[in-house]
Order: structure tokens, then C-alpha cells, then sequence
């Protein structure tokens, strides 16, 4: 089992009161609610990538107002992805400000629409862990940019 890791980049949105989100199948095809963002290319900068990601997911342009922490995460035979595997993501967030730009749905993307939701709704939403994440680092803004007692992982199967 060769190693595999992934460096992404993503941005909490926060406008009056309501969450920027894009939503994105699940690996057994269940839509789910994640933070508008992804995987860098190489040599591309985590900033430049995040910058780049909201645009094609929800059609806005931001400015990055700060670097609000990292979440590291492995998975080892993970049931969802059918085979075995030994990944580690990277996942750097960010605090975004629209600076322009239309909402618009992406198109032959990884998601297939956008959307804006009340923070008192996220919680019912079917969503990701990393939202979770992304909204605790945006409501603490802990000074070393971990969350102590962050969320385990939904599902994880470890050797």
C-alpha cells in the first residue's frame, strides 16, 4: 500500500449571517454541503488555490482576510473509497471576503451547486466534517491554528 497525500485549500465565508457552501456528491453519490475550496497543483501557492477553487465552485472572487488554521486527516482502508489505501490530507483554511462576482453553479466540476446557508441551519445539513472544522477555527481563531478536540472522522478503519 504506496502512501498518498493531498495538500487543498479552502475558504469560510461568513456574509450576514449565512455560510458560503458548495455541494458536492458523496463517494456513494449522496449530495453533501463542503466548504467551497480544493486540491492544490503543483507549484501552485495554498492562497492562489483557494482564491482560484471559490471562483469555479460558486462564481465569486475573494480576498483572503486570514489564515484561520490546518486540519490534517488520514484514512487507511477506508470503507467509502473500496480498496485499500493509506491517505493523508492536508486541508488549509482560510477566512474569504466576496469582493465580487455572481453565485452561479459550477459546471463539469467536482460540484454542482452553491449556495448561501443561515449558521443556525448548517447543523442540519448533510455536510462534510471539514465545515464543521472550518466554522470552529472561524468562531475560535485559536492563536496556533489547531482545534483541540476537533471531530473525529465519520467513518475510518485503521489496521
Amino acid at each position: 500500500m504506496r502512501p498518498k497525500l493531498r495538500v487543498a485549500a479552502y475558504a469560510v465565508c461568513v456574509r450576514d449571517g449565512q455560510l458560503l457552501l458548495a455541494r458536492s456528491p458523496a463517494p456513494d453519490g449522496t449530495p453533501e454541503w463542503v466548504l467551497p475550496g480544493g486540491g492544490m497543483e503543483h507549484g501552485e501557492d495554498p492562497y492562489d488555490t483557494v482564491r482560484r477553487e471559490v471562483t469555479e465552485e460558486t462564481g465569486y472572487r475573494i480576498e483572503v482576510t486570514g489564515l484561520l488554521g490546518m486540519d490534517s486527516h488520514r484514512l487507511v482502508n477506508d470503507p467509502r473509497v473500496g480498496r485499500r489505501v493509506d491517505f493523508q490530507g492536508l486541508r488549509i483554511v482560510y477566512e474569504g471576503e466576496i469582493t465580487g462576482g455572481e453565485l452561479r453553479y459550477e459546471t463539469g466540476g467536482s460540484t454542482d451547486c452553491a449556495a448561501w446557508h443561515d449558521l443556525d441551519a448548517v447543523p442540519g445539513l448533510v455536510r462534510v466534517r471539514l465545515v464543521d472544522i472550518g466554522l470552529r477555527l472561524w468562531r475560535e481563531r485559536p492563536a496556533h491554528g489547531r482545534l483541540e478536540n476537533r471531530p473525529l472522522p465519520r467513518q475510518m478503519n485503521e489496521e
